[in-house]
């Protein structure tokens, strides 16, 4: 399992996710452009010292990642066509986020094998924050 992002816009998130995926092992991949420079002084100070060890893949784009995608691509988006409740996950599984203010474009959802939402009662929640709860889940469901 790993955690996808497509072209994510805010550092902080990302350093954040970086941080997640190093506590979690799980590696994570990028699709570019990001919207910042991958050095940045703010990717770090959320990442800390966490980047270094971290396992992360870049791909020049979409098209690039979903050819050398190993695993099904589950995508999490408002518009996702499954609660994240009711979902059964893969050990192979590969969960894509969009971007922090457009999720991902309609081709890019139409080449996921599959979707899922996040049931919360009003608008959407920080990168981060849906990156972790994705990754709690797939955790719990196939390490329990």
């Amino acid at each position: 399992m790993s955690i996808a992002l497509y072209q994510p816009e805010i550092a902080q998130n990302v350093g954040s996710i970086i941080r997640l995926g190093q506590c979690f092992n799980l590696p994570i991949q990028l699709i570019h452009p990001l919207g910042f420079i991958f050095s940045s002084k703010h990717m770090k100070r959320a990442g800390m010292d966490y980047i270094e060890k971290a396992e992360v893949e870049h791909f020049d784009d979409f098209t690039q990642f979903h050819q050398n995608k190993k695993g099904r691509l589950v995508l999490f988006d408002t518009k996702g066509k499954e609660s994240l409740y009711n979902f059964a996950f893969q050990p192979s599984d590969i969960l894509l986020f969009g971007q922090e203010s457009k999720g991902v474009p309609d081709d890019v959802f139409a080449q996921c094998e599959t979707s899922v939402f996040i049931p919360i009662q009003d608008r959407s929640l920080n990168l981060a924050m849906s990156c972790a709860i994705g990754a709690a889940f797939f955790k719990k469901q196939i390490f329990d």
